[in-house]
């Protein structure tokens, strides 16, 4: 007998190896993926400004990189003695304009340089609603904690968020041809926004989603939501907090991931490098002892191993 619903996952393709390059923006779910392709040391770029729910503000990134269109000026403000711009996480934020506007501009030119590289683009959209500054036409992608009465709250339509995803897909194209767009829908419930408010963001999103893989068939779509709401939908696969998921669904998901989208070779690659991690990660009892010198040694022996077969991975 089965006792749950399993949902299905189309076997993606090209495959994901560890020489791969792999751009992820996004909703913190993207971090979750993120640290997992950190951890078995894949080749990967998160989030370079900061954590993005909305697709608005993924727009004008992605845009931003395509045309070269520096931040300037006009693009940042300043608050509670620091400056920072609503397009970028709080990350971002710094003392002077001077070294924010530095900072951002480098993480456009590190992304560039990137994605003309990268194999793959993974796209994780968290939310439809949206915060707009007043005076402005833009959807902030972090409100940086100034007063909510500065900002207008919008629900993007589903044809806004179409044409975000269109100026997203051509933006990636500019700059690689190649590279493969994966889209997901976070998981993560927005509760602060209400319950049924939520669901409503949430079917924007997927929505539009469907609309433009219809007519984009070379984007995928990996159902992370799906498998939250359906395959994990008890709330022992949730953190503390009741929104997230924690670290047994996060793992369940990443292996559902490696399953559709990593080569046979990453994968088994994947399991002698958790072992490396794990013992680099051990804290022996006696370090100038003889059985420590020789684990270290072993331990040695199977890094170098592995850097014959992928001279870009290393371990520290």
């Amino acid at each position: 007998m089965d006792f749950r619903t399993k949902v299905p996952i189309e076997d993606g393709s090209p495959k994901i190896e560890h020489a791969s390059g792999v751009f992820l923006i996004g909703s913190c779910f993207v971090e979750n993926i993120g640290r997992k392709l950190d951890w078995f040391k894949f080749r990967n770029l998160q989030n370079p400004t900061g954590i993005i729910f909305h697709p608005s503000p993924m727009r004008q990134f992605f845009q931003r990189i395509s045309n070269k269109e520096y931040f300037q000026e006009k693009d940042v403000l300043e608050f509670n003695e620091g400056w920072q711009s609503l397009e970028a996480h709080s990350g971002m934020r710094r003392e002077t304009k001077e070294q924010c506007l530095d900072a951002l501009n480098q993480a456009l030119d590190k992304s560039r340089e990137f994605i003309a590289g990268a194999s793959h683009v993974i796209i994780s959209l968290g939310t439809a609603w949206g915060y707009v500054y007043n005076g402005s036409d833009k959807v902030a992608a972090n409100c940086h904690k100034i007063p909510q009465k500065n900002f207008s709250k919008e629900l993007s339509s589903v044809a806004e968020i179409v044409n975000d995803l269109e100026v997203i897909g051509h933006s990636v194209s500019q700059l690689n041809k190649k590279a493969k767009i994966i889209f997901t829908v976070s998981p993560v419930r927005h509760l602060k926004d209400g319950f049924i408010e939520n669901q409503h963001s949430k079917a924007q999103l997927i929505s539009a989603l469907q609309q433009f893989l219809s007519e984009n068939p070379s984007s995928s779509y990996f159902p992370s939501y799906e498998i939250m709401m359906d395959e994990l939908r008890d709330y022992r696969f949730y953190a503390e907090d009741m929104l997230h998921p924690n670290e047994i669904a996060i793992n369940y998901i990443w292996e559902l991931f490696s399953g559709s989208w990593l080569s046979d070779r990453s994968i088994s690659m994947n399991a002698e490098i958790d072992k490396i991690q794990k013992a680099l990660s051990h804290s022996p009892r006696a370090e100038n002892s003889d059985t420590h010198r020789k684990f270290l040694t072993k331990l040695k022996g199977k890094i170098e191993e592995i850097q014959k077969k992928y001279p870009e991975i290393t371990f520290s």
